[in-house]
C-alpha cells in the first residue's frame, strides 16, 4: 500500500500559546487559520510532549474513577468515568468510548484511564444491548456525552464545547454516525470500524481512522479505507493501518493506537499544536504501522 506525501499547513485559532507556535510554524511555511467549527482557543494541559510521554502507559495527571449504573443512565448502558484529580488546571476536554458488537466496556478499559491521565475526562460506556448496530451506538455515544457534560458528578470539570467520540468495531461505526449527527464534536476516532454505510462525505468532524491489516471482520478494503476516502480533507482526517494486526487489536493495550489517539485528541480537542508533530507527517511504515495517510494541508485546528 502506498503512503501519501505529507503536507503541513495547520489551522487554528488565536491564543498566547498559538502565537508562539505560529512563529515556528510560519518559518516552516505552515499557515494557521481558525476553524469555524471548533473551539479555537489553545487549551494545553500538561508539560510539553515527547514520544516517551505519549507512549507512556500513564500520563502526567493522576486520575480517579466513578461509575454510572445502567439504571441511572438514559439512552445508553451506563459506564465508567475516568478523570484527572488535578483541580488547578481548569476544565478538561471529554471523550466518550463505545465497545464493539457483543462486547462490553471491559474491552476498552485499557485505553480509557490512559487517555484520562493525559488530561481528559473519559467515559467508557456500555451499550443498551451488546447487539446494538452502529446507528444505535452513535446515538448512545451522544446520549452519554450529554449525560457526562450535563448531569454527571464530574460535569464541572469538563469544557462542554470540547467533546470527542471513539469506539471499536460497530462502536467505531457508531463513532462515524455520531460525528455525522453532531458536527460540533471536536474529534472522532473509529477503531477497526464496521458500518454498512460507506460514504461519510458530509462529516465535518476531524477524524482519525485506525484500521488493521489482517482484519477479517471489518476488512480495511471494505470498511476503514472507504470510510477514510469518503471523508472530506478538511477540517482534517488521518488513517493509520496497524501492521499484521487483527480486528481485535483495539481490545488490548496497543501503543500505536494510544499515542495516535492521544495526539489526535490533544490537537483537535485541546487545540494544542505541540502535538501536531506526531500527526504531521505521522508514523512511517514499519514493524507496527503498515500505512499512514493524512490531510495535514487541510487541518483546521
Amino acid at each position: 500500500m502506498s503512503r501519501t506525501t505529507p503536507q503541513r499547513r495547520i489551522r487554528r485559532g488565536p491564543a498566547v500559546v498559538g502565537a508562539l507556535a505560529a512563529v515556528a510554524l510560519s518559518a516552516a511555511g505552515i499557515t494557521l487559520i481558525p476553524s469555524a467549527n471548533a473551539a479555537t482557543t489553545a487549551f494545553p494541559k500538561g508539560p510539553a510532549p515527547s514520544i516517551s510521554t505519549i507512549e507512556a502507559v500513564r500520563g502526567p495527571f493522576a486520575t480517579a474513577q466513578t461509575s454510572v449504573s445502567r439504571t441511572a443512565a438514559s439512552g445508553f448502558g451506563g459506564g465508567d468515568i475516568y478523570y484527572p484529580t488535578d483541580t488547578s488546571s481548569g476544565t478538561f476536554g471529554a471523550v466518550v468510548i463505545a465497545p464493539g458488537y457483543t462486547a462490553s466496556k471491559s474491552s476498552m478499559a485499557w485505553i480509557a484511564p490512559r487517555i484520562a491521565s493525559q488530561g481528559f475526562v473519559v467515559f467508557n460506556i456500555d451499550t443498551l444491548t451488546t447487539s446494538d448496530q452502529p446507528a444505535s451506538r452513535g446515538r448512545q455515544l451522544l446520549a452519554a456525552a450529554d449525560y457526562l457534560t450535563g448531569r454527571s458528578s464530574v460535569r464541572t470539570r469538563i469544557d462542554a464545547t470540547r467533546v470527542a467520540v471513539m469506539g471499536h468495531s460497530m462502536g467505531g461505526g457508531g463513532t462515524l454516525e455520531a460525528a455525522a449527527s453532531r458536527p460540533s464534536l471536536q474529534a472522532a476516532i473509529p477503531l477497526t470500524p464496521w458500518n454498512l454505510t460507506k460514504s461519510w462525505s458530509r462529516n465535518s468532524v476531524p477524524t482519525l481512522i485506525v484500521g488493521a491489516e489482517n482484519d477479517s471482520i471489518a476488512s480495511v478494503r471494505s470498511h476503514a479505507e472507504p470510510f477514510y476516502n469518503s471523508l472530506p480533507a478538511a477540517p482534517g482526517k488521518a488513517y493509520v493501518e496497524l501492521n499484521n494486526a487483527s480486528h481485535f487489536a483495539p481490545n488490548t493495550s496497543n501503543t500505536t493506537i494510544a499515542k495516535m489517539s492521544i495526539a489526535w485528541l490533544k490537537l483537535f480537542v485541546d487545540n494544542d499544536t505541540r502535538y501536531q508533530q506526531f500527526v504531521c507527517p505521522g508514523p512511517s511504515a514499519g514493524l507496527t504501522v503498515q500505512e499512514y495517510r493524512e490531510t495535514c494541508a487541510n487541518f483546521a485546528v
